[in-house]
């Protein structure tokens, strides 16, 4: 966005590259590094920089082809993107990053519906804006937060410290407020209308700054759980600008430029990917930030210096005044937009008064001067009686993926005025099928499948249909003892992640793999009472640029007391750590007349990574998923 005031010509240079790209590889750009596409990063966000030179005025690209080329991206079927338009979200279990995928997602078909609309090409638009609220998909209401969820099911426990796969380079706080194209219908009313938002973004500058998890070096420049090293934070602080007291953000942006920026040789907080750290200082040095690439405004915040002068095309200047503005005295008495009093409440500076040379006068003072509470008071009563233009996708409430005996399964909607439908015979449910009233019992392995029909301010609208497999343990299969523990990143669902009939995917990180660092697998399953064994396997997972390699032997015992045990035999692994790419395999015994109660399962891990390989000398992992006894 900075680009695009100061530099339209090589926004317009950029945006014809990207077509360029697209015409000869069949989609928008990712993440270029060196002429080469790298595919690093999560969504398509070629689309909003388009979209925003385009609603900004920057012409000199083919309009049609860039909405076409927005919509293959939207439309192909990579990184989720398939489960996400059938679904509503992606799935963690089916791809990982899955809340942060989602979030961008549905920014980025915001964006498109928004061009859309400006090129009158209304289906499109319909269509897109609905998909750009799908990030109401994985708003639990529960805990407040953007959770994962597989199988129909939050991703459990949840921390919302924990640094884990289900997010990128963040945690469920600073994913909390991604869905920043759909503040006013959208997350403010989610977290309790204009209060209660403004109360959650408090949370989010005061919670400890002590994340849990995997270490993440991205997690930089923390004030609280607001990250300033990294891009998924940089809008949270102008998000005030919404609320009540607007000289929140002033506060926030001016802490945030004197505290995470020195001229030093380490003067920035984070990483400076692309120039982005030092883009958004001088945003908000000019008092003002766009927290919403594609709006037409700009966010207000708190000018740096007393006198800014931007020389923009066609010899234009925008003068940026803030008399007397200093550590002290940062907070905004009034506004002038070329001499007209502009301090109202959700007011912006439109870029096209910026760009046609606007001046801009501060008045600064040492106390906060917010708007009266009036006029917000009505807009969020106005919020309150607003319904959503969509139905989000229902979820279960309470219930395991796997159970023994029975268990109790409900099911919940965020419209709690929603009618739930759902059938649990793995058929296809429709408004004949058994309407939701309260929890029911499972005696036994089942497919649920439902959905929520709501109402809107354009009538009644039906959710995507979700599924939710549930699987009954066999009460003769029990792990007994774990002699190595798992990491808690990777647990497979808990102790009985590896009997539970749930296998482990082709991507080790979306959950359903246990994972043992610099350790063996050693487990000890009880069978209930001495039976003979015909048959003993275990399941493991191999991708050696994660450093997860194959165990060196997989070793079985037998034992009538859990305690003395004989071994019956083991398989050694003939595949090679040197192999590339995620490989699964199962490691299967055959036993005669081998009888008894309790089985132990050893997969040798390699210990250290080989001398070989990139991490050599450092612990490596074994994947296992799933055990079985016949």
């Amino acid at each position: 966005p900075l680009l695009t005031l100061l530099e339209p010509k090589r926004t317009s240079d950029f945006i014809n590259t990207f077509l360029l790209q697209y015409q000869q590889g069949g989609l928008l750009p990712v993440w270029e590094l060196a002429a080469n596409e790298t595919d690093c990063m999560i969504g398509n966000h070629a689309i909003p920089v388009i979209v925003d030179a385009y609603a900004k005025g920057i012409r000199g690209f083919d309009e049609k082809l860039a909405l076409e080329a927005m919509m293959a991206s939207a439309n192909s079927d990579r990184y989720g993107l398939k489960w996400y338009r059938e679904m509503g979200y992606v799935p963690a279990d089916k791809e990982p990053e899955s809340v942060s995928k989602t979030l961008e997602y549905a920014y980025d078909d915001w964006c498109i519906g928004q061009m859309a609309r400006m090129l009158d090409k209304q289906e499109v638009y319909r269509t897109f804006d609905r998909r750009g609220q799908s990030y109401l998909n994985l708003f639990d209401p529960a805990t407040g937060f953007f959770r994962a969820k597989k199988n129909g099911l939050w991703h459990t426990p949840f921390d919302p410290y924990e640094v884990n796969f289900n997010y990128t380079e963040a945690n469920a706080w600073q994913y909390r407020y991604s869905a920043h194209h759909d503040p006013l219908m959208g997350t403010i009313r989610l977290m309790g209308g204009l209060d209660g938002f403004e109360n959650q973004l408090d949370s989010l500058f005061l919670a400890r700054t002590k994340t849990t998890g995997r270490d993440q070096a991205d997690i930089t420049g923390q004030i609280g759980q607001y990250v300033h090293g990294n891009e998924p934070s940089h809008h949270i602080a102008y998000l005030y600008s919404d609320t009540k007291h607007p000289s929140k953000t002033q506060q926030r942006v001016r802490q945030i430029m004197d505290t995470q920026y020195a001229n030093a040789p380490d003067g920035l907080s984070g990483n400076e990917d692309c120039g982005q750290m030092s883009a958004w200082l001088v945003w908000s040095a000019m008092g003002m930030y766009p927290a919403l690439p594609c709006a037409t405004y700009y966010w207000k915040g708190t000018p740096w210096f007393e006198k800014i002068t931007l020389h923009l095309d066609g010899g234009k200047d925008c003068q940026i005044n803030a008399p007397g503005v200093s550590a002290q005295r940062y907070y905004t008495q009034s506004f002038k937009m070329n001499g007209e009093e502009s301090n109202g409440p959700f007011t912006g500076v439109p870029h096209d008064l910026v760009k046609a040379g606007v001046r801009l006068d501060w008045t600064m003072g040492p106390q906060p001067n917010d708007p009266p509470s009036k006029t917000i008071d009505e807009m969020g009563e106005t919020l309150h009686n607003l319904n959503f233009l969509g139905t989000a996708v229902p979820f279960v409430s309470k219930g395991s993926r796997s159970f023994r005996g029975k268990q109790t399964i409900e099911l919940g909607s965020l419209d709690p005025e929603a009618e739930i439908f759902y059938t649990l015979d793995g058929t296809e449910p429709s408004e004949r099928s058994t309407r939701y009233t309260g929890g029911f019992v499972l005696k036994n392995t089942a497919e649920v499948m439902f959905f929520s029909r709501g109402y809107t301010r354009r009538g009644t609208r039906q959710s995507p249909i979700a599924t939710a497999n549930f699987y009954k343990i066999p009460d003769n299969l029990r792990p007994h003892r774990y002699n190595s523990r798992y990491s808690p990143q990777y647990t497979a669902g808990g102790d009985a992640g590896l009997v539970d009939g749930i296998r482990g995917g082709s991507d080790f990180r979306t959950g359903d793999w246990q994972g043992f660092e610099g350790q063996n697998l050693d487990l000890v399953i009880d069978l209930g009472k001495s039976q003979k064994i015909n048959r003993l396997s275990a399941g493991f997972f191999q991708d050696e640029n994660a450093w997860i390699f194959f165990p060196s032997k997989v070793q079985f015992e037998i034992s009538d007391d859990g305690e003395r045990f004989t071994p019956v035999g083991e398989v050694s692994i003939n595949v090679s750590p040197e192999t590339k790419g995620s490989l699964q395999r199962d490691f299967t015994l055959d036993l005669k007349e081998k009888k008894g109660r309790y089985v132990r399962v050893v997969g040798v891990s390699l210990g250290k990574c080989p001398a070989w390989h990139k991490g050599a000398g450092y612990a490596c992992w074994v994947f296992a998923d799933e055990v079985t006894v016949e």
